[in-house]
């Protein structure tokens, strides 16, 4: 099998503190294949198929966008309660192609029922009919172009041919460089966990490097576990933990009309039942999920348009989350701060402005901001000891933080998120040459 690898050799990236990537191997209910369809000028890889041939439990969150895509009209629309496959496409985002493009996805869904029907009758001791209602879909690229249907259609009896029951690295690392776009960097992740004293994996895979601001979720991302839990308690722990892991990133404040999170759960492993989200058997899970959502959100933003810089931006202290949160984020989607920090520059008034146009009250007396270790206001003054050289030459490092105390209450949030360089522009002035 061939992997693409134009992005992931071509990168300009500076930042690669998250190349390193996890030994992902076999996960039981899962298959995955990926074909070229020609979606791009070259031949990379841009299909993708995840196959659950007993079916999988799953739980989505999307985009908040008023204006979304038609896969996620699709998505929306079906209520099975096991999901058999989903199709990731790469370069056409399928949104404002009107019924057009939904009609699409209802041929393509067609097609791909048809195809594992006649897989299962293949493989299967008791093979199952599979019906439309139980495909899904993730669309991503460009916005108002002609969804490619019929390039897509000719290459499903490919994606199932080449459905392998056994997955390893290797696979897995064709899933993810099959759902980049503008990403220089494949997104995987894994945990190992217990529920009770069986042995549960979590894995997950991801793309995202631009128009990437959450709104309920944000960029593609698929999380797979072995586990047996129901799709209401998965909806829940979703929910729960996108809020500080992939709802605290932002690499330039734009909200994808196609962003959803999707968790699948094949229910191979036997394991104590999980009856509610209280249930104190699912706290490593729980612990466990949020850390592959972090770590893949984190990767994400390592890995945005010309990002040079990886930037942890920490509130500490507000009345409320809600006041944490929106400091961070005007921190992070602000053009000034990013351009500092991508120049090197310690800029340190350009955090000030950001505090304050966030709307939120503040005791400027109390506040305080720092530099990694270094402090640079106290007590609402430019600390006396402050030594802009110094600050300087911590501006050259790869990884920034920037530290928020307002003393003006217990409640805190982090937001990671990357500076804003002129290759930023240079990819997004070309994105569609």
């Amino acid at each position: 099998m061939g992997i693409n690898l134009s992005n992931f050799l071509s990168s300009k990236s500076r930042n690669k503190k998250m190349m390193e990537f996890q030994d992902l191997d076999h996960l039981d209910g899962v298959s995955i294949s990926t074909v070229s369809a020609n979606l791009y000028k070259n031949s990379r890889d841009d299909l993708v198929m995840f196959y659950f041939r007993d079916g999988a439990n799953y739980a989505s969150v999307y985009t908040q966008s008023k204006v979304i895509s038609e896969n996620i009209k699709w998505n929306l629309k079906q209520k099975s309660k096991k999901i058999i496959s989903l199709l990731v496409n790469t370069r056409n985002a399928n949104c404002f192609t009107g019924k057009l493009g939904f009609r699409s996805l209802e041929k393509i869904a067609e097609t791909i029922s048809s195809s594992l029907t006649e897989k299962q009758k293949e493989d299967e001791d008791f093979p199952k009919k599979i019906k439309s209602k139980e495909i899904i879909f993730g669309c991503t690229g460009t916005i108002g172009e002609t969804f490619p249907e019929e390039k897509i259609l000719n290459k499903i009896s490919d994606l199932v041919s080449k459905i392998r029951y056994t997955q390893n690295k290797y696979i897995w690392m064709k899933a993810a460089l099959g759902m980049m776009t503008t990403d220089t960097q494949p997104k995987m992740a894994m945990e190992n966990c217990l529920i009770g004293s069986s042995k549960i994996k979590i894995y997950g895979v991801a793309k995202g490097s631009g128009m990437i601001q959450p709104n309920m979720a944000t960029t593609l991302g698929y999380i797979f576990t072995d586990a047996e839990i129901s799709n209401e308690i998965l909806k829940k722990l979703l929910k729960k933990n996108i809020s500080s892991t992939f709802n605290a990133i932002s690499c330039d404040s734009d909200t994808s009309t196609n962003d959803m999170v999707t968790i699948f759960s094949t229910g191979k492993i036997k394991h104590p039942k999980i009856s509610n989200i209280n249930d104190e058997k699912l706290n490593d899970f729980d612990q466990a999920l949020n850390k592959v959502l972090l770590n893949l959100a984190k990767r994400i933003v390592a890995d945005g348009e010309g990002a040079s810089k990886f930037i942890t931006i920490d509130v500490q202290n507000c009345k409320t989350e809600n006041d944490a949160k929106k400091i961070a984020f005007s921190i992070a989607n602000s053009p000034l701060v990013k351009t500092a920090i991508a120049g090197e520059d310690p800029n340190w008034g350009r955090i000030v402005m950001a505090i304050g146009k966030s709307g939120v009250q503040i005791n400027l007396e109390k506040l305080s901001i720092k530099f990694g270790d270094l402090v640079i206001i106290n007590n609402g003054k430019i600390n006396p000891n402050y030594n802009e050289k110094e600050t300087s030459e911590y501006m050259k490092n790869d990884n920034i933080e920037i530290s928020v105390n307002t003393f003006g209450g217990s409640k805190s949030f982090r937001v990671f998120t990357m500076d804003l360089t002129k290759k930023y522009i240079e990819i997004n002035a070309d994105y569609r040459s």
